[in-house]
């Protein structure tokens, strides 16, 4: 295995973990940037009011994303494991 191909192999696995993290983390950003302007606006400054709110965000995101997110996981592994060969050399 040359330096190339765990170059390669790292960049993918770096892209595919952004790729899945990102709508996850977009909509709890959202959700957090929503509730930050609520608290703003009514002058509520209680902290745990932001927790459930982006908890119910991730999870909406992970039921809009998740098939998609798996079928990515998937095809690396799939891409992966069928490269094998070539990559023990």
């Amino acid at each position: 295995m040359t330096e190339g191909i765990v170059i390669d192999l790292g960049t993918k696995a770096v892209m595919l973990a952004l790729y899945i993290a990102g709508p996850l983390l977009i909509f709890g950003l959202i959700a957090g940037l929503l509730v930050a302007v609520f608290q703003a606006v009514t002058s509520i400054q209680e902290m745990t009011l932001t927790f459930i709110p982006k908890i119910l965000a991730v999870i909406l995101a992970m039921v809009l994303f998740g098939n998609w997110m798996m079928q990515m996981t998937k095809d690396f592994t799939v891409d992966l494991l069928m490269n094998l060969p070539n990559y023990v050399r």
